[in-house]
């Protein structure tokens, strides 16, 4: 088992791998996209989402 030290570092390494998106706001700098923006941005879709009307109904 490893300490909770090699852990957070094991976590930290993992996360900075995965780190890969960036949105570039009006000045220029570029701001990470975080998971909660992911989600924020889901859930708005959510609320905007309206069922497909059938196209050939029975």
């Amino acid at each position: 088992m490893s300490s909770p030290d090699e852990q957070h570092a094991n976590q930290a390494s993992a996360e900075s791998e995965t780190t890969h998106g960036a949105v570039i706001d009006p000045r220029g700098r570029e701001i990470p996209i975080t998971e909660s923006m992911i989600q924020q941005a889901c859930s708005e879709l959510d609320k905007q989402w309206v069922k497909p009307r059938d196209e050939n109904p029975a």
